[in-house]
């Protein structure tokens, strides 16, 4: 049963607030960027008001969306979720929304409230018309979900002149461990990227898959130190998901994850220069899994609605439905009012580890639309492990 004392709007809208006053924060020495936090910080509070107004009516909207935008990708990185279900492939994407169905989708999260919208992939960077028009909705933050390679001139020069669109890079601690997953020479592309952001004034953030390797080290302060000295203003830790038997014993288990929820609450406390933000984190004291609509849903590149990039079952397509069906949809209606996000689990994602049951209420639940087929992308496609804000 929901956790009664548990109010998940309040959680979720206090979590898009408090992530905003931290970017003020830091963003106080730049004039140009603390002029556009200010605006945006007052766009914020107008959609929590409009979600406010839409829960008081009987209607949820949650404060994110995740939208993976592409389903290409130019890396092949180790233990890759988006790849493992063919979410993420090398060939050219088809029957993928279009740009001005994207815009569409952006225009209808604006007015239903809706602040925060991660674009992920595949590599979200390869849709560069997708990302100029996230721009222009200015009311909207867009963490982009990048790996990186695709930083040019002319996304320098769009991330000065929308200041909402704000580059999240994957990295996986020091050279050795960052490069051994993602490719020999990723690490020093992505340290010239930050140092060339910096150097331009632009904030961004950086995206880190938590395993029992590397935990030790994403978590120091000699890490985080380097990353905040070259301007990173936002770190997100996922906690890595098994998707074979050969990777569960990266998965982080419950000794760690604790581990994770200490040094998290340390850092929040001693280095206030940068915001930090855990997911899944600690689903318990949280309500259980935010999915499905309780906070966030995912939108894969084809359009289709899911509960969230791990768990790849649609009913509702985007390419002929509104974002507002969609949050109706009858599988994340039966999501919502069963047991099933308040569950325990071993990994870092409930909906991964009773797939089986998801599959079941997507059958029995819901008409069918749009099913399996449109299938589900991990974070910047290079790991389905990096799936959520």
């Amino acid at each position: 049963m929901e956790n009664k004392e548990f109010d998940i709007q309040a959680y979720m809208t206090g979590g898009v607030e408090r992530v905003v006053k931290d970017a003020l924060k830091a963003t106080l020495k730049n004039p140009r960027e603390s002029a556009f936090m200010v605006k945006f910080a007052a766009a914020s509070r107008a959609a929590s008001k409009k979600r406010r107004r839409a829960e008081d009516a009987g209607e949820h909207i949650p404060p994110f969306l995740i939208a993976s935008i592409t389903s290409k990708c130019n890396l092949h990185c180790a233990g890759c979720y988006s790849r493992c279900n063919h979410a993420t492939v090398d060939a050219e994407p088809v029957s993928q929304l279009t740009g001005e169905e994207w815009l569409r989708i952006f225009d209808e999260a604006d007015e239903l409230g809706i602040s925060f919208i991660l674009l992920a992939g595949g590599e979200p960077m390869l849709r560069r018309d997708i990302i100029e028009a996230a721009g222009r909705k200015s009311g909207i933050l867009f963490p982009i979900f990048t790996n990186g390679t695709f930083m040019d001139e002319r996304y320098f020069a769009l991330f000065d002149r929308c200041r909402n669109l704000i580059p999240v890079m994957s990295i996986e601690g020091e050279k050795r461990i960052t490069d051994a997953r993602r490719g020999e020479g990723i690490y020093d592309r992505l340290i010239a990227n930050m140092e060339e952001l910096h150097r331009r004034g632009l904030i961004f953030g950086a995206s880190v898959t938590v395993t029992t390797e590397n935990i030790r080290e994403v978590t120091s302060d000699a890490f985080l130190g380097k990353l905040s000295e070259r301007g990173c203003r936002a770190v997100v830790f996922v906690e890595f998901v098994p998707v074979t038997d050969e990777s569960r014993e990266l998965a982080p288990g419950e000794e760690e994850r604790a581990y994770l929820r200490q040094e998290i609450s340390r850092l929040r406390r001693e280095h206030e220069e940068m915001v930090y933000i855990s997911f899944p984190g600690d689903e318990k004291s949280s309500g259980g899994c935010v999915a499905a609509g309780r906070g966030f849903f995912h939108i894969n590149s084809h359009g289709g609605a899911e509960p969230c990039p791990f768990s790849p079952y649609s009913d509702v397509s985007l390419k002929n439905r509104s974002l507002r069906d969609a949050l109706r949809s009858p599988l994340f209606l039966a999501l919502q009012s069963g047991d099933v996000l308040l569950d325990d689990h071993d990994g870092g994602c409930v909906l991964y580890e009773k797939r089986d049951l998801v599959e079941k209420l997507l059958h029995t639940g819901s008409s069918g639309e749009g099913q399996t087929e449109e299938a589900g992308q991990g974070i910047d496609g290079q790991s389905g492990q990096e799936a959520h804000p």
